[in-house]
């Protein structure tokens, strides 16, 4: 496998009544409230994640 095909992000297509909308598999996840971490924690990963936390915590208090 080559470096290349590491960097590549599987995409995700959801159709709705509006139309069709392309994601990246990250992204949907964290639609669903789904954070993916990979390796180890460092400052930058955690600032990531927390970042991510406070998000959906403005998006929806009560999940």
């Amino acid at each position: 496998m080559t470096i290349q095909n590491l960097n590549q992000i599987p995409m995700v297509v959801e159709q709705s009544a509006r139309g069709e909308r392309a994601y990246d598999i990250y992204s949907r996840l964290l639609k669903e409230r789904v954070i993916f971490l990979v390796g180890p924690v460092e400052d930058y990963m955690a600032n990531v994640i927390v970042a991510q936390l406070l998000f959906l915590e403005s998006e929806n208090p009560d999940k």
